[in-house]
């Protein structure tokens, strides 16, 4: 009972401290891992984004974990201290499609974290370098079942998104697609150019300044109508691409983060990523805005679990042991 009466004072002192400092929250620079490479859309967008955070927040500091479908970042805000001062940048790879692919991650998306926002859809495209001759699907379609081993793709590393595109393409076409691990589609979108590779599936923001070079061709969108960035490239379904799924980005916390701060940091994340005018930046980099409620949230990675499980399935990808690089 003594033992008992002098802890519930400290008790009481720690449910009343939680508050106060969600009153005060933030009070230092916030750390943002965003789990791609520097230069990649994703990352371009984020470092726009921080200096409106940072208006109500405070100083938002980017700190890029590329690489191995996101696991290195994923693994390093997993670890993090659960205080508010450490946010990840999550997608499809890292909360829905690695634990299916995967043995022994050393995060798990469900005990880990706390999800805050979706933030972000991609809009991705399908594009050649324009060496290969090839100005349509079908006609990439020919080439590819003509010379096989001929021909580089490039992926965020084994069973990320890319690549279980990759591997969907190779068993529906009888081909054999060379798939290539890169850091983020920024680095990809410049090999494509210099011709280190022959084709990549990835948003539509990393190439779109590239086009004017020439050398890259774009030969469908994944969007269910064509994009008004390029109207004339026509969508997955009518270059016949039955391909299902789409690419995200959204926001979340270390598990064990106080609900008080992730309430606020929902709250400015959805206030910049609904402005008018940030929106209209998003969609110049082809995606699109998606931030809202926490609970929307939770209901749309529950469901991307699902959808992620018929990718896997239909790629015919088995479960490996994730092994660092």
């Amino acid at each position: 009972m003594r033992f008992l009466a002098r802890l519930l004072p400290a008790i009481s002192a720690l449910l009343l401290a939680q508050p106060a400092q969600a009153q005060t929250y933030p009070t230092r620079p916030i750390r943002l891992i965003v789990p791609i490479a520097v230069g990649s859309v994703t990352d371009v967008i984020m470092r726009a984004a921080a200096p409106e955070l940072g208006t109500h927040l405070s100083p938002i500091v980017v700190e890029n974990k590329g690489g191995a479908s996101g696991i290195p970042g994923a693994q390093s805000c997993a670890q993090a201290q659960p205080d508010g001062y450490t946010l990840c940048l999550v997608y499809h790879s890292t909360m829905s499609i690695n634990p299916l692919i995967f043995d022994h991650l050393p995060y798990d998306p469900d005990r880990d974290f706390v999800p805050i926002t979706n933030l972000f859809l991609l809009v991705e495209g399908l594009f050649v370098n324009t060496s290969l001759g090839v100005n349509s699907v079908a006609e990439l379609k020919q080439a590819v079942q003509a010379k096989p081993n001929a021909f580089n793709y490039g992926t965020l590393g084994p069973g990320s998104y890319p690549d279980l595109f990759l591997r969907w393409v190779n068993k529906e076409w009888s081909a054999d697609i060379v798939g290539v691990p890169y850091r983020g589609g920024g680095p990809i979108a410049q090999e494509l150019v210099a011709g280190q590779l022959q084709i990549a599936k990835m948003g539509v923001g990393n190439f779109l300044g590239l086009l004017a070079t020439g050398k890259i061709k774009p030969l469908a969108v994944t969007s269910t109508k064509r994009s008004p960035l390029l109207p004339d490239v026509p969508t997955f379904a009518e270059a016949g691409l039955p391909y299902p799924g789409f690419g995200w980005w959204g926001l979340a916390a270390p598990k064990g983060t106080p609900a008080p701060m992730i309430a606020k940091l929902n709250a400015e994340f959805v206030r910049v990523f609904t402005d008018p005018k940030f929106m209209a930046f998003l969609e110049k980099q082809a995606v699109v805005p998606a931030a809202g409620p926490q609970a929307d949230f939770i209901a749309f990675l529950k469901q991307d679990r699902h959808d992620a499980e018929m990718l896997v399935k239909i790629a015919n990808t088995p479960k490996s042991e994730y092994k660092p690089d």
